[in-house]
């Protein structure tokens, strides 16, 4: 596909969820310009909401016709049109946590009430791992696995919202005999922890957007020292996505702004017990 294949459709994506998704189906087949747009526009969409399309072509790198073409390719008319939608989303933004409790308040659903509560977070949990199961791809998955058991040792990377996970991965893997490392940055020593990483090892990266800072400067230092990386993302504009040797995708569901973390737990327990198994099977 050249630079100047484009497509219009009526049908293209009118919310930012549905759009992100479509990127996302779509970055394998994208020219690399218009990449490079689409990796921009994941990670500012702010600016892609209020800068024009001068600004945006600037700070992206490209030329303004590129930001046309990247649009038409999406099936938009032009830059403009599809500049609506990263508009929208600013009132779909992601809440701060007295915003979430405001709306639910708004919503006619009191805090008290433990049950309404507990329904609208275990529907957001199933439609979490319901969806993951329909789109999870069973190779990659294997090889995901394959490359941890291979591993000496496994270094766990997941910070701020993804620590529960990475957490629970260490006491699961210490209790089934996997040699393993938790990067927990205590102290700031995140870098430290990771110094002893080697060809010989694997390291599970963990981050969702907002994608933590100190997790994708602490798994690319790990890919500078050869060591093998299965990432747990988002997104494939993720950064810690391209870098990974293997990344599996979750996009978790929300109940009124709280993302569940159900699909990325199932995850997680499946790849220990899987490590754990594949390693008895060999001996080790």
């Amino acid at each position: 596909m050249s630079e100047d294949a484009v497509t219009t459709d009526e049908s293209a994506p009118r919310d930012f969820a549905a759009l992100r998704a479509l990127i996302a189906t779509r970055a394998a087949t994208l020219p690399r310009r218009l990449t490079q747009v689409a990796s921009y526009a994941l990670e500012n969409p702010d600016e892609i909401a209020f800068g024009t399309a001068a600004s945006v072509a600037q700070h992206s790198g490209v030329q303004p016709s590129t930001l046309v073409r990247f649009s038409q390719a999406l099936g938009y008319q032009g830059f403009s049109d599809l500049q609506e939608v990263f508009r929208s989303r600013l009132r779909d933004r992601v809440p701060s946590y007295d915003e979430r409790l405001k709306q639910l308040r708004d919503h006619g659903i009191e805090t008290s009430k433990t049950s309404l509560l507990l329904e609208g977070f275990a529907e957001a949990a199933e439609r979490s791992v319901a969806d993951f199961r329909a789109k999870v791809d069973p190779a990659q998955l294997d090889r995901a696995v394959e490359i941890l058991t291979g591993a000496e040792t496994i270094y766990l990377v997941g910070l701020r919202r993804s620590f529960p996970i990475a957490s629970y991965m260490a006491y699961a893997m210490g209790k089934l005999g996997i040699r393993n490392i938790l990067v927990d940055g205590i102290a700031g020593l995140g870098a430290e922890q990771m110094n002893f990483v080697s060809a010989r090892d694997a390291v599970l990266s963990i981050s969702f957007t907002p994608y933590a800072s100190e997790t994708v400067t602490l798994t690319h230092a790990a890919r500078a020292r050869d060591a093998k990386i299965v990432s747990i993302t988002d997104s494939p504009f993720s950064p810690i996505a391209p870098i990974a040797d293997v990344w599996l995708e979750i996009v978790e569901a929300n109940f009124e702004g709280f993302r569940s973390m159900a699909a990325t737990m199932a995850l997680a327990m499946t790849l220990t017990v899987a490590v754990a198994g594949r390693r008895g099977e060999m001996g080790r």
